[in-house]
């Protein structure tokens, strides 16, 4: 299934767009901004995680993924930052999964650099 790159956030974790089908997940990925010189991630971690992302979701079978970039660096370190006020993003790559839980849209797990890395992780987590 395809990677979504301009995803837009909703307001709050809540509104996230859960199909109401059973067993229903969306996955958001936070990730850093492209350096304007580079034009690649600026952080290091999603560099390296990257490649394992797309293999766990760009197959015909994979489910959809929504990126969310995060900023620049100096963007991403303010504290006020709304990533990390309002979704409660302390590092990038985060990776969300969200559902229905008794019909109210919450996250129900998350993995950061190191169990993207991990190929039983991940799978685990997408399942």
């Amino acid at each position: 299934m395809p990677i979504f790159k301009d995803y837009v956030l909703p307001a709050s974790p809540g509104d996230v767009h859960v199909p109401s089908q059973a067993d229903a997940k969306t996955f958001l990925i936070f990730i850093s901004s492209d350096d304007p010189e580079t034009r690649q991630p600026w952080c290091p971690d999603v560099r390296a995680s990257w490649p394992h992302v797309v293999a766990a979701f760009e197959g015909q079978i994979s489910p959809v993924l929504n990126v969310i970039k995060v900023g620049q660096r100096g963007e991403w370190k303010d504290p006020d930052n709304v990533y990390r006020k309002k979704w409660n993003v302390h590092g990038v790559p985060t990776l969300a999964r969200f559902e229905r839980v008794n019909g109210v849209v919450v996250e129900t797990a998350r993995l950061d650099e190191s169990g993207i890395m991990d190929v039983g992780t991940l799978h685990a987590f997408l399942n």
